[in-house]
């Protein structure tokens, strides 16, 4: 069996056998909930349903990925970090003295992992956009390839924000530290750069996660695919030098 494989099966086993993920998933129902209760309740200036009543406006309000990415970046922020507040980075790094191939292993799984649960809380939200449509005078009219890509987006944007928030975990080793330094990547930094030159705006992970679902043009599909994948592998590449140059605890 292949080291490696052995390391991320380990990786795996620690994530899916803790309530974290289950905490997650409690969350992704409780916003696809959220989003029900927005198509039968919510309503225009002018009280109609015209949010809902195109293929494109469902698409949109569907669209999952930019809530995947932050959403997985602060898993895997946890998920990381809290191995160093835990202890169990010790048997990890004894199991494979070369630690880069263990943190590897680690990003890899947490990737796994965050884009399962980005997937499935897309799926729930476009079961919840279809469930609620029949409370209004429109049925369902986005095409299946769309629903497809909502979710392929959604799954890849949530692994790459896995691994950014684990790159994040990785450096700061601090589980609170860490959620505060994903929040930071994720949620304010974004924001002071589209102020500082209006140019970035283009490159923000929501921007580019909306483009991955198909409901924003302003740069190519695979421009927004690379630059998304830089977004989350910047932190995890300061993270396997981290790892290697410090002590573990």
């Amino acid at each position: 069996m292949n080291p490696w494989m052995n390391l991320m099966r380990a990786e795996l086993r620690k994530l899916t056998t803790t309530k974290m993920p289950w905490a997650f998933l409690i969350v992704l129902v409780v916003i696809s909930g959220i989003t029900a209760a927005a198509v039968i309740f919510g309503t225009d200036m002018d009280g109609s349903k015209d949010f809902v009543s195109t293929a494109a406006d469902q698409q949109s309000l569907m669209a999952f990925a930019a809530n995947a990415f932050m959403g997985a970046g602060l898993f895997g922020a946890i998920a990381v970090a809290r191995g160093y507040a835990h202890g169990t980075v010790v048997p990890m790094f004894l199991t494979s003295p070369r630690r880069q191939r263990a943190m590897l292993a680690q990003l890899a799984a947490v990737a796994l992992v965050g884009g399962l649960l980005a997937a499935v809380g897309a799926g729930l939200t476009v079961v919840a956009v279809a469930l609620a449509l029949p409370t209004t005078d429109y049925g369902f009219l986005v095409p299946a390839a769309d629903v497809v890509r909502i979710l392929a987006a959604s799954g890849f944007a949530g692994a790459a924000g896995a691994v950014l928030g684990g790159g994040v975990g990785a450096v700061v080793r601090n589980t609170g530290g860490a959620v505060t330094g994903a929040v930071l990547l994720l949620i304010i930094a974004p924001p002071l750069a589209m102020q500082l030159a209006s140019e970035a705006a283009s490159w923000v992970p929501s921007t580019l996660a909306t483009v991955l679902a198909g409901v924003g043009d302003e740069v190519s599909t695979p421009a927004a695919g690379l630059a998304i994948a830089a977004w989350a592998l910047i932190p995890a590449a300061i993270a396997l030098v981290a790892v290697q140059r410090r002590d573990v605890v």
